[in-house]
């Protein structure tokens, strides 16, 4: 876990680092709320489901360290002993 103060598409997200069991489909530019930026859709590979995006590219150079990292929403995700 990188950030917890993200917004998804459907409402509060996490930015991670790394993720497994995930697939990427391609890159778009899209703009969020933050600017311009290339991401990949990510989905379970188990249920295909979409879970959220990759940044592939920030065009602002604030947010740069957003690229290579992923937002999960917190809509699919099941919070687990331990987490706060």
């Amino acid at each position: 876990l990188f950030l917890q103060s993200f917004q998804g598409s459907q409402g509060r997200a996490y930015l991670f680092n790394s993720v497994v069991n995930v697939g990427c489909g391609p890159a778009e530019e899209r703009v969020l709320l933050t600017g311009l930026h290339a991401v990949a859709d990510i989905y379970c590979e188990n249920c295909k489901t979409t879970l959220g995006w990759k940044y592939e590219h920030a065009f602002e150079s604030s947010q740069k360290y957003k690229e290579g990292k992923f937002i999960i929403e917190l809509a699919h995700m099941i919070k687990d002993n331990g987490w706060e």
